[in-house]
């Protein structure tokens, strides 16, 4: 439904004459534009780009050799697939609305949003099983399930921390960029360091 709100949104302004001949696609550090592209590729490239990523989100578990794991969280691989063609969106329908008006600026947005995304990833997290395509994917989880386990409950921690701390980052005036990066690195890389720890420890037992 969401992608298909974004379909609708880019048929309904093809033509119209509110929007320039280039729309936004990047901002800098401080929120500020610095980057254009051609109308019609912004319309219609990332409702589609969007649609591909649900559809290769939604077939990907049937060419996993651990496919039969999928059933054990599956609304949370929905919510997961959800969260993210949210995402996409929010990046879409804010782009329109930076061609045509002068909204807040997108780290006010962005940041409070990405903070979201890790939260209910760290929320997701735990309840990941062991699989090829989701989840935090080392060379030491996929070798085990016990660290499979332990490293996604910790991540669970690191990631739902990160978005916490990630979110007041707002408030940092021209460091919220820099402290926001600075949490959810963090955060990300901290399971990754676990699984390793996990592992040479049950190797050594």
């Amino acid at each position: 439904m969401v992608v298909f709100f974004m379909f609708v949104a880019a048929v309904s302004f093809y033509k119209a004459p509110c929007l320039p001949s280039q729309l936004p696609t990047h901002w800098n550090a401080n929120g500020q534009i610095d980057g254009y592209a051609g109308k019609n590729f912004v319309l219609f490239f990332f409702p589609a780009l969007t649609f591909g990523l649900y559809l290769l989100m939604t077939f990907l578990p049937l060419l996993d050799p651990l496919k039969k794991n999928y059933k054990d969280f599956a609304l949370t691989y929905f919510f997961i697939r959800f969260i993210l063609v949210l995402f996409f969106a929010f990046l879409y329908f804010y782009t329109l609305w930076a061609a045509i008006a002068n909204p807040p600026k997108i780290n006010y947005l962005i940041i409070p949003f990405m903070s979201l995304l890790f939260i209910v990833l760290g929320l997701a997290m735990p309840k990941i099983k062991k699989n090829y395509f989701v989840g935090i994917r080392t060379p030491w989880t996929l070798h085990s399930e016990t660290v499979w386990n332990k490293t996604h409950k910790f991540g669970g921690f690191t990631f739902l921390a990160a978005g916490i701390v990630s979110f007041f980052s707002i408030f940092l005036g021209q460091f919220s960029f820099l402290f926001f990066i600075l949490a959810i690195s963090v955060g990300g890389l901290l399971p990754v360091v676990y699984s390793y720890i996990a592992f040479r420890n049950e190797r050594g037992r």
